[in-house]
């Protein structure tokens, strides 16, 4: 074993199987020269440094910006060097700590633990959060460093190289990385699932390194070997599958070139995906594996698992990618009503780090990786109450935290950062007794300047920020709507025991409140459009004023921005964007949401101003279509403008062929997609069903409403 300390202590963690965390504490120039000194008798063989190239402080590492994590995921690293100087984006702080290897070490050059509350962190502007005064995540994140036995503190004000602490071997064997019983379980079940019986699914859930991904990779190649043609894997980025396709080849013996396609001798093929590519194209596979479930949308696991006769879903229990848990509660129903056979499995014991690793406890206790909330015993006495995340206690803080994990896809530690750190962020809580079973998160946004609000519209501008407004003046052609001061609300979580009790509404009218005395124009939100969501925020007096032209990255869906003014300003506001969005929506309907689903689509046009009444021609092209008399492309302009009548888009959602009209008739969709969706047999056989139901449509109601408008 080698004499200098810093080699020594790598080498005491590799036989332990752990990880330090070693922190740099003093000014930038000194802490990049401290740990330049180290490494120099660390002498690391590999390592990666967050930092300018320029200050890079050993040969061996390799030199990245903190937006290129993500292509790091899936590898592993003895060191990781990350200078706090150039900013502490907290998704990709608690990403690169998953890269180190047993013995690992990560130096982070920061200022004096004391100085953290008042630093301002570079990445703070990129995020709109002030860079002056008062952090509460920073000084949150130096008293749980500051009370951890196991981090290493250096202060960087001394010429010398600092001395590690020695520790003590203990007495089992040295530690080595190998698989786990758990993932040689997950093997048996992912093979037993790809030569199995139709329709029983396995989802695998596990926290970071437990050998997730590498047991699909593994499982993967015998099942090809084993006389299965074909596996396709799907995920919400390439770089996810990385260690998939990296286990798969070396079990086929391969060599693995970053690639994510895999033929083996036998011809067999392992391919990754996009999950849209998939959906899209349906191409013939006998297993399906999608990795980091939790990160994509249920309504498309949905798909994935209705549309194949094998699939493997495995996500993240605790992760920056999104919760598991979160993944469970929202799936887990839908697995229970279409494949009641479905097989679960958890892998708990970790492969790359020993169960003593200190490292991966406190990772996730910075940035609440693994929050959790207990819930609380049925009762009626529900309170609903102001509230700070930053003044909160640990346990406090973990449940509320816990119920953004479990009610959203992708709550990430940056979203603990904004959450804290914001001065505009507006929180109520639900409490049963002591215990937190529901939150609202909103912030104060808005108010720009005319001027600057008309650069808005026209794109020359972009702010930090006030998403709210700058969308609504940039995408929905509204400057005026960008000067008032509305509360955007970020989320809406309620404890899955105590979900359909109202406890949300209080929450919403309890804010809409507050946002009403304090003189602000309106309130707002954004968020994932999905059909369960939007009667919530209908039945609360909120207006659907604007669809995303392009899926988010964090739900894969369109955002829905809906609005409930306040003032009268706000009001009109809210009437102006709403009936402009009325003008568009069947227009960009076919052309950029012609993926929506029929349920969507009817939930949004019940949502917008009553159109004009149906014009007595217009009656008559019906009519006449309705009897057989009339083709369909010739009255396709009147059957759009039926479906946008008053209580038409209620009506449809109660008939079974409203798949057929939304995908025939308001996407302009084709006769051949309609058939391979199952929605009809041909034109002939879909024209007629669409005869059928424009007839029960006129003569139930929406003939008589037209008239009756132009009375």
């Amino acid at each position: 074993m080698s004499h200098d300390p810093w080699q020594t202590l790598a080498s005491q963690l590799a036989v332990r199987g752990e990880r330090r965390l070693v922190l740099i504490e003093g000014g930038r120039d000194q802490a990049v020269a401290c740990v330049r000194r180290i490494l120099g008798q660390l002498g690391p063989s590999a390592g990666l440094w967050v930092g300018s190239k320029e200050d890079n402080p050993h040969a061996s590492l390799d030199t990245l910006a903190a937006g290129q994590i993500r292509q790091r995921l899936g590898t592993e690293t003895p060191v990781v060097v990350w200078d706090g100087w150039q900013g502490n984006p907290p998704d990709a702080l608690a990403a690169i700590t998953g890269t180190l290897v047993a013995g690992g070490l990560w130096f982070w050059l920061m200022p004096p633990l004391d100085q953290w509350g008042s630093y301002p962190d570079p990445d703070h502007a990129r995020m709109g959060l002030p860079e002056d005064g008062h952090h509460p995540f920073l000084a949150r994140l130096a008293r749980i460093i500051d009370a951890s036995p196991s981090v290493i503190r250096c202060a960087a004000n001394s010429d010398d190289v600092p001395s590690p602490p020695s520790i003590q071997n203990h007495e089992n064997a040295p530690f080595r990385v190998t698989g786990t019983p758990d993932q040689d379980r997950a093997i048996e079940a992912i093979m037993r699932t790809g030569q199995g019986r139709r329709r029983r699914p396995l989802v695998i859930t596990a926290d970071r390194g437990r050998g997730k991904s590498a047991a699909l990779g593994m499982a993967a190649t015998r099942l090809l070997q084993g006389g299965r043609e074909r596996i396709l894997v799907v995920s919400p980025r390439k770089d996810n599958v990385a260690t998939l396709f990296r286990h798969a080849a070396r079990e086929a013996g391969l060599d693995h070139q970053e690639q994510t396609r895999l033929q083996l001798a036998c011809d067999a093929t392992l391919e990754w995906l996009p999950i849209d590519d998939l959906l899209a194209r349906r191409p013939e596979a006998e297993l399906i594996m999608v990795d980091e479930a939790a990160a994509i949308p249920a309504p498309l696991l949905r798909q994935v698992l209705l549309g194949w006769p094998r699939v493997v879903f495995s996500t993240t229990v605790h992760g920056y990618e999104g919760s598991g848990r979160g993944f469970n509660l929202r799936f887990r129903a839908v697995l229970d009503r279409e494949t009641p056979h479905w097989q679960s499995l958890t892998l708990r014991q970790p492969v790359r780090w020993a169960d003593s690793d200190p490292l991966e406890p406190l990772v996730n206790r910075l940035f609440l990786l693994d929050a959790e909330n207990p819930g609380a015993e049925a009762g009626e006495d529900i309170t609903i109450e102001s509230w700070r995340p930053d003044e909160a206690s640990e346990a406090t803080l973990a449940q509320a935290f816990g119920l953004l994990v479990d009610a959203h896809y992708r709550t990430t530690p940056s979203d603990l950062r904004q959450w804290m750190d914001d001065p505009e962020a507006v929180t109520l809580v639900a409490r049963r007794q002591d215990t937190i079973v529901g939150v609202l998160w909103a912030t104060v946004e808005g108010g720009l300047e005319p001027a600057l609000a008309d650069q808005v519209l026209r794109g020359e501008r972009r702010l930090k920020g006030h998403l709210l407004p700058q969308s609504l003046a940039n995408h929905g052609g509204d400057a005026q709507a960008a000067t008032l001061r509305m509360l955007r609300v970020v989320r809406v979580a309620v404890h899955d025991g105590r979900r359909r009790q109202g406890i949300g509404q209080r929450l919403l009218a309890a804010v809409t409140e507050k946002a009403e005395t304090a003189g602000l124009d309106a309130i707002g939100t954004s968020f994932g459009a999905a059909v369960e969501l939007l009667p919530f925020w209908q039945s609360a007096g909120f207006a659907t004023v604007r669809l995303g032209i392009s899926r988010e990255a964090s739900s894969g869906e369109y955002a829905v921005q809906m609005l409930r003014g306040l003032s009268e300003a706000g009001k009109a506001a809210q009437q102006r964007l709403s009936s402009r969005f009325a003008e568009q929506w069947p227009v960009l309907l076919p052309v950029i949401w012609a993926s929506l689903s029929a349920e969507l689509v009817l939930a949004i046009s019940a949502d917008l101003p009553p159109a004009p009444p149906l014009a007595d021609q217009e009656i008559t092209e019906l009519e006449a279509f309705a009897h057989g008399h009339r083709g369909f492309e010739l009255t396709l302009p009147a059957l759009k403008r039926l479906t946008v009548q008053t209580d038409v888009s209620r009506q449809l959602s109660e008939s079974i062929g409203a798949p057929l009209w939304i995908h025939g008739i308001l996407q302009n969709q084709s006769w051949h997609g309609a058939r391979e969706q199952g929605l009809c047999s041909g034109k002939r056989d879909g024209e007629s069903q669409l005869r059928q139901l424009a007839a029960d449509l006129l003569f139930r109601g929406a003939l008589s409403s037209a008239n009756n408008g132009k009375e």
